[in-house]
């Protein structure tokens, strides 16, 4: 292999060794570093997950890159809940792996240091009798803004539904869904996030549609800014795109039978009913018809006679 490779004079990044051939560290968490590295320092308050997404680092890419910088100590993170109940996540990224005790100092203070709520004031006594406390013993909600966390936001979790149906119908569903994976990446399922969805997914092989429809309908109108979450906008375009039923036809009517009359042939008395006004019943009138179209059988010496042409000899009387 021949190299050729000039140093630049201006606009570089030093890159360590260490992290260019690190053998644990996916390009994108590489990239990802490097990137940070060489930022200038007006632009390090964004969340890491915000700068990894002009790189086209997102969704599951993302989140495997930074598990790993998490892991050989390139990324450390803090979260502190400040004034009015808001929680705050203070990130640190390092070209050089550091622990845990060497990052608290760096950012200033350990890691267990005490909370920094500020005791409380003096206060005169209120007056009336002591009530018990109305509100309180609740956890305050995380707050996934993108300033203060480079997560984004989760969706909530659908409460499980009953459902009655069939389970083949749930597997074909699932098998669906399992499936876009090969088409796009991004809409990457697990099984049991597939199995949650097969209940909506299902819905749309019950009105009609096939598997390729469905499996078109999930894939046509790619997002402008790509797909953060695959469970998410699949489950927003199962509800909001669900076909409208197929419309039900009116039963057929049937004609009120016509009243029995009885029939004028020969034979018995007996009815039918007549469908066009016919005075005789089918039976009857096929009988009828037989008879006519049935000639009347000739006598042999009539037959012979016509054969050998000569007139036929009458039978001697007795």
């Amino acid at each position: 292999m021949l190299r050729h490779a000039i140093a630049p004079s201006a606009r570089y990044t030093k890159a360590s060794n260490d992290v260019v051939h690190h053998p644990r560290l996916s390009s994108d968490a590489k990239i990802l570093i490097l990137y940070v590295q060489g930022l200038p320092g007006d632009a390090m308050c964004k969340p890491l997950g915000e700068l990894a997404r002009k790189l086209g680092i997102k969704g599951r890419a993302y989140q495997k890159a930074k598990v790993q910088l998490v892991e050989h100590g390139y990324v450390h993170e803090w979260r502190s809940q400040g004034e009015g109940g808001r929680w705050l996540t203070e990130q640190l990224v390092a070209n050089n792996p550091l622990t845990s005790e060497q990052a608290g100092c760096l950012r200033g203070a350990p890691l267990t240091a005490p909370s920094t709520t500020p005791p409380p004031g003096t206060r005169f006594p209120t007056v009336g009798e002591p009530a018990p406390r109305t509100v309180g013993g609740y956890k305050p909600a995380e707050d996934h803004s993108d300033k203060t966390t480079p997560h984004p936001p989760s969706e909530p979790e659908p409460l499980p539904q009953a459902t009655t149906a069939d389970p083949a119908q749930l597997a074909r569903a699932e098998r669906v869904l399992l499936s876009l994976r090969h088409s796009r990446r991004e809409l990457h399922l697990g099984v049991r996030e597939a199995a949650k969805l097969a209940v909506e997914a299902v819905k749309w092989l019950e009105r009609g549609l096939s598997e390729s429809d469905l499996r078109h309908a999930l894939l046509a109108e790619r997002p402008r800014d790509g797909v953060h979450s695959a469970v998410g906008f699949l489950r927003h375009r199962l509800i909001e795109k669900l076909p409208e039923p197929p419309a039900r036809q009116a039963p057929h009517e049937r004609p009120p039978l016509p009243e029995p009359v009885e029939c004028t042939g020969p034979g018995e008395p007996h009815v039918f009913r007549p469908l066009l006004g016919e005075s005789e019943c089918p039976s009857c009138r096929l009988a009828a018809a037989h008879s006519e179209a049935r000639p009347e059988p000739v006598p042999w010496r009539e037959r012979v006679a016509r054969i050998n042409g000569t007139p036929a000899a009458l039978p001697a009387e007795a």
